[in-house]
């Protein structure tokens, strides 16, 4: 019986040591996931338990207007911290948070100049998530013969480039951007005329003593202005040239860079920068240099002692000679357009309509009754401006026959010199009236609109 008992007793000790399913018990762990405000968790948020070396998928998901940010907590197996989805082996008990951050949501603002369109994103306002890179494509349109893209203007600190049509913004804020097209145009000086082709090609005529004709040279040009005796023009990618007098360096421009728009008259060359500041140069006994403290400008307009600025709320500024009460332009509002002659100011208002201030001795500012006008330009002693039909009507000193522009059909450009006028037609041609004593008027022969590859 002894023996026996002692069997048993020694079988009972093997069977335990051995177990019951003949293998070790497998260790167990604890995933606990937790998550910020903004998103959900797969496994779901709470306690879960796997066993030890178990490799588990982790999904953060955000909701609408929050995105994920990263897994913090117990996180030294997690194969990816900043991935929304990634993994987690189970060797210890865990505690882990997905979390995300709110997203902020901007507006873009595209609006279109004349001549062309956006066709990336398109025009109006967008909404994008802070961060977001979005793409901008601007093309030239075929029912506006001669225009070309020339830069992306207003609120472009995170464009990548704003000299290309094919460009991205970064939205870090609220941004409203314009598409500026710019064409062929004319620009009449004092004694001499300037053309710019839609190849960026520029002619001139009239008066070349000091050289203002000058322009053989210059090519892929995006604006041209005649002041005095001298011609200024604009480039792609905003730089500047000038030719002609340069005794009170009105000519001084090379330095200038991220301009998009020129002004050039009397002895003084004006510039409008691309995040809305102005520089000047030339001559300034009339304090019409002292631009340096304008900002949010859209368009500058040189006149003969005095500068004017139209600010992108539709008010306008303006410094220099005041005798004649041209500066006197405070109270305007929903301008769209000015420009500076002599010793007058004209201003056309977002309705068509028009107005003016300043030295009034020939009628040089009786425009109260105009309408529908889409373009003004002010000359030493006359204006004169296009309708929307393609019309042109002028007012002022009339002396040279500078304001006989009845007959005038088909313009889609005007500008007033001091004794002449030239209108830019449709098909590119050109048409000129008024003093012709230096062959200012001489541009029967100019063709505008072709194109010419340069090579």
């Amino acid at each position: 019986m002894k023996r026996l008992s002692i069997f048993l007793i020694t079988i009972a000790l093997i069977t335990g040591m051995v177990g019951c399913g003949g293998a070790p018990a497998v260790t167990e762990y604890g995933l606990t996931i937790t998550s910020t405000i903004g998103g959900s968790t797969t496994p779901a948020t709470g306690t879960h338990t796997y066993d030890e070396g178990d490799v588990v998928d982790l999904v953060a998901e955000a909701e609408e207007g929050y995105c994920f940010v990263n897994w913090t907590g117990d996180t030294d197996t997690i194969h990816d911290v900043n991935t929304a989805t990634t993994t987690i082996t189970m060797n210890h008990d865990y505690s882990i948070t997905a979390n995300f951050v709110e997203v902020a949501v901007y507006s873009l603002t595209i609006d279109i100049g004349p001549g062309g369109e956006v066709t990336t994103p398109g025009e109006g306002t967008f909404l994008y998530d802070g961060g977001t890179v979005v793409n901008l494509v601007a093309a030239d349109r075929g029912d506006f013969v001669g225009y070309r893209f020339i830069n992306w203007v207003g609120d472009v600190g995170t464009i990548a480039n704003v000299y290309a049509a094919e460009t991205t913004i970064i939205m870090n804020g609220n941004y409203h951007i314009t598409a500026h097209f710019s064409k062929y145009m004319v620009s009449a000086a004092v004694a001499h005329t300037v053309g710019l082709k839609a190849s960026g090609l520029v002619f001139a005529t009239g008066l070349d003593d000091d050289g203002q004709c000058d322009v053989g040279a210059w090519f892929l040009c995006n604006q041209v202005s005649a002041g005095g005796y001298h011609t200024v023009a604009l480039f792609d990618g905003g730089d500047v040239d000038a030719t002609g007098l340069n005794d009170d360096g009105q000519c001084d421009v090379g330095g200038w860079t991220d301009i998009i728009q020129v002004s050039a008259a009397g002895w003084r060359s004006v510039g409008l920068q691309v995040d809305g500041t102005v520089v000047a140069a030339g001559r300034n006994n009339y304090g019409q240099c002292n631009v340096g403290s304008w900002t949010y400008i859209t368009q500058v307009d040189a006149g003969w002692g005095h500068t004017v600025g139209l600010e992108d709320d539709g008010t306008v500024v303006a410094t220099g000679y005041d005798f004649s009460h041209q500066c006197d332009v405070d109270a305007w509002t929903d301008v769209a357009q000015v420009s500076a002659g002599g010793h007058h100011t004209v201003g056309l208002q977002d309705d068509g309509t028009v107005v003016a201030v300043g030295n009034n001795d020939y009628g040089q500012c009786d425009v109260g009754g105009w309408t529908d006008i889409v373009q003004v330009s002010a000359g030493w002693f006359h204006t004169v401006a296009l309708n929307n039909d393609g019309t042109v009507v002028a007012t002022g000193l009339n002396n040279y026959g500078q304001c006989n522009v009845d007959a005038w059909t088909d313009i889609v450009w005007v500008s007033a010199g001091a004794g002449h006028t030239v209108g830019l037609k449709a098909d590119g041609t050109v048409v000129s009236v008024g003093d012709n004593d230096y062959g200012q008027c001489d541009v029967d022969d100019w063709e505008l609109g072709g194109m010419m590859i340069i090579t």
